[in-house]
């Protein structure tokens, strides 16, 4: 049994490795956000500076893990074999459950999850406890203090660092504007020496709060001295500042740098090494058991948990070095980075989200009060303020999202705010914190324009309440794996394991295909920074092709699924043809969006003369995908109401144009793609005898009702069909036409 019970453990720390590689792929956005963003420094620079971070946090800290030792269960109630049940179940859970908001690109709290998931596998065993044993109580075996603190986390972390992200990044911006460089002689060394002794206040009372040379003693004169630390740290870090400004160090990619460091080395020092807490709990519960002679794992209460233990410097060196590669490996903390960049960007651009009831009614609201203040404030005031916040001289590195002052405030005051609830013992989550100040940050600097505030609104309440799904799925899937856990045993722990191999294999793969969907981007990128007419028109051109390229592949396969699949009567087929068209509708939204942010970056008589022919283009594509869509919807109607199928001479009669259809949506398709309009001429010809064949099929149609033979319900279903494929021809043909004028210079 012993055997046995070592195999868990190991197992333990075998699921740590992969919580730890998760773990960083959720919270690198938390200190690789602002530098990314901001283009501080090349991205291999900035990912050398987080590593180095990371590993120096995780190897100094003490690695005290208290939450998972005797932080939710009272330990001295539980016996060896419950606390491996509730230990297995947390891990399981915790890999599963963050792998899957990585996949999404969703930030979301580790804390909260590691802290949810012991309380719902705590939760199960103590109602199998007390059920056996009525003298027990909830209070003797459970801590909810601390799940109710986390809940609290939630709601002070958002609000108070929206807020102050937002007021201070407007005083910020006010100060310096956005050609910050005329400003920076005057201000830039006071900026920097503020910023950097808050920085370095951070790291003394956040960041290596737990390191091991923070003794009682230092601790004490840190807090007895801090007035004293932070005018020498002012004054030192100022006096510097000034010398980098002298010699033409941009002070502000300084401090991004240093912040990201700074934070890096935090989260590893707090965060991240909590989730080797877990498995070290196990290891040293299995110690404890091996260590008593004849000891029975069934009845072996586990009170030597109840004390903290510090863990061995070979454990934290190992996880520093798991999480430093994880960061440079990690595509999903790649792409959670670029949820949270994509947010706060100045520009606008393709955006990830969608939009939302709650969004839309926010945005009316703000734009009511808006509209309300701006009748207050004096002309000349407003005047000045949006000579300050005009984004026309906005210095920005090539393909930064924003520029280095906000990159400041967001690491800057995220520290702040982390320092200061840390040392308050206020219940501030850092993940909240980071991510919240970005946000109020990109607000201030009016990067939420009304053209944009619906989607990133949405994206941030997506954000939010992903937090908060955290919580409730940590829960109940510990809840129900630690209850099957304990009544399964050994299968059940076989399967479970294998049940989280899949899913982890399949996240990859799901993954994987949502990235090869996302390419294309760069073109969009480069369309949106460009300044030059002739780029930005080779740029659109090239991106329209692209698109109706992509959304006439599309067509074909959804019309040639329909028309089958209404044929031979499969509800299925036509569910999922209906399930594409409406995701292409959606898509179709958005390449109008990005089209039309293109179009913007012509000059007048470019966008005058090619953008008319762009935008009846996006309008004939559109009508075809929605004309399909007025084919398939009566046809799953009729389907699942069981009415009678097409005749036979309908079927054969329609089956021979939808071919023929099928073939000319490919034929334009690859003239577009190609830019090869050579068979033009022949394209339009097929399209006309195309339309005339469908014309005389609604002619015998129509016979054959004046004829009374045949369903009525069929011929109602049958003559939509033959008027939406006729729409379907005509408006691909009229694609074909005002893309080749869009395309050919005449």
């Amino acid at each position: 049994m012993e055997t046995f019970y070592l195999g868990i453990v190991i197992f333990l720390f075998i699921l740590a490795i992969f919580d730890l590689v998760v773990g960083v792929s959720n919270d690198a956005v938390n200190f690789l956000n602002s530098a990314i963003g901001a283009k501080a420094a090349p991205f291999k620079a900035i990912m050398c500076i987080a590593a180095i971070g990371i590993f120096v946090g995780a190897s100094l800290s003490n690695g005290m893990m208290d939450i998972a030792r005797h932080g939710i269960y009272q330990p001295e109630h539980f016996y060896f074999t419950e606390i491996m049940c509730i230990l297995i179940a947390v891990m399981l859970t915790d890999v599963v459950l963050l792998d899957m908001f990585n996949s999404l690109g969703m930030p979301t709290s580790t804390t909260v999850s590691l802290v949810f998931e012991l309380l719902g596998g705590t939760f199960a065993l103590s109602i199998i406890k007390i059920a056996g044993d009525h003298s027990l109580e909830f209070g003797q075996l459970l801590n909810t203090d601390k799940a109710l603190s986390v809940i609290l986390a939630i709601f002070v972390s958002v609000a108070i660092a929206f807020f102050f992200g937002t007021v201070v990044q407007y005083i910020a911006r006010l100060i310096f504007t956005f050609n910050y460089k005329k400003q920076m002689k005057y201000f830039a060394a006071i900026f920097g020496g503020i910023a950097i002794t808050t920085i370095i206040y951070f790291v003394l009372i956040s960041g290596l709060k737990e390191s091991s040379f923070m003794t009682p003693e230092n601790k004490l004169w840190i807090k007895e001295n801090t007035g004293s630390l932070i005018l020498y740290c002012f004054i030192g870090s100022t006096i510097l500042m000034q010398i980098f400004q002298w010699i033409h160090i941009n002070v502000f990619k300084v401090i991004v740098l240093v912040g990201t460091f700074a934070l890096a080395l935090a989260f590893a020092g707090n965060d991240l090494v909590n989730f080797i807490g877990v498995p070290l709990a196990g290891y040293s519960s299995f110690i404890d058991l091996s260590s008593q002679s004849g000891a029975d794992p069934d009845t072996y209460l586990m009170t030597s948990l109840m004390g903290s233990a510090h863990t061995p410097w070979y454990f934290l060196v190992s996880a520093g070095l798991v999480m430093v590669i994880a960061l440079f490996t990690s595509k999903k903390a790649h792409n959670v980075v670029k949820t949270s960049v994509d947010l706060s960007r100045q520009e606008e651009g393709e955006e990830a989200f969608g939009t939302s009831p709650v969004a839309r009614v926010i945005v009316r609201l703000s734009s009511s009060v808006n509209s309300s203040l701006s009748n207050i404030v004096p002309d000349k005031i407003k005047r000045w303020i949006d000579a300050r916040f005009n984004t026309d001289d906005a210095i920005l590195a090539e393909g930064a999202a924003f520029d280095l002052i906000r990159a400041s405030v967001n690491l800057v005051l995220a520290g702040f705010l982390i320092a200061m609830g840390t040392a308050l013992k206020l219940p501030l989550s850092t993940t909240y914190v980071a991510f919240m100040v970005a946000m109020g940050s990109s607000l201030a600097d009016r990067a939420w324009s009304r053209e944009s505030a619906v989607y990133r609104i949405t994206g941030v309440l997506s954000v939010i309440g992903g937090w908060f799904i955290t919580a409730g799925a940590a829960f109940f899937i510990c809840f129900f794996v630690t209850t099957i856990i304990h009544f399964g045993g050994t299968i059940a722990i076989i399967a479970f394991i294998g049940l989280a191999i899949f899913s982890l294999i399949r996240s990859q793969l799901v993954y994987k295909k949502a990235l090869t969907k996302q390419k294309g981007d760069p073109t969009v990128q480069k369309l949106m920074s460009s300044h030059d007419t002739q780029e930005a028109l080779s740029l659109l051109r090239k991106h329209t092709r692209d698109e109706l390229g992509a959304i006439l592949e599309v067509a074909s396969q959804t019309f040639d699924k329909t028309v089958n699949s209404f044929m031979s009567e499969s509800y299925r087929g036509l569910r999922k043809a209906m399930n594409l068209i409406d995701d292409e509708k959606d898509h179709i939204k958005k390449v109008k969006r990005i089209g039309t942010l293109g179009v913007a970056h012509l000059d007048n008589n470019t966008a005058i003369e090619k953008g008319l022919y762009y935008y009846q283009g996006n309008d004939f594509i559109s009508e075809v995908i929605y004309s399909i869509g007025r084919i398939c919807e009566p046809c799953l109607e009729h389907t699942d109401n069981n009415f009678n199928p097409l005749q036979e001479a309908q079927k054969e009669e329609f089956k021979h144009i939808s071919e023929g259809i099928t073939d000319f949506l490919e034929q334009t398709r690859n003239i577009i793609l190609q830019n090869d309009y050579t068979n033009f001429e022949e394209a339009i010809s097929t399209a006309n005898q195309l339309i005339n064949s469908l014309a005389q099929l609604k002619r015998a149609e129509l016979k054959r009702i004046q004829g009374q033979t045949g369903s009525l319900k069929v011929s109602m279903v049958y003559l939509t069909m033959i008027q939406e494929a006729q729409n379907v021809v005509a408006y691909t043909s009229n694609l074909l036409k005002v893309s080749r004028k869009f395309q050919v210079e005449e």
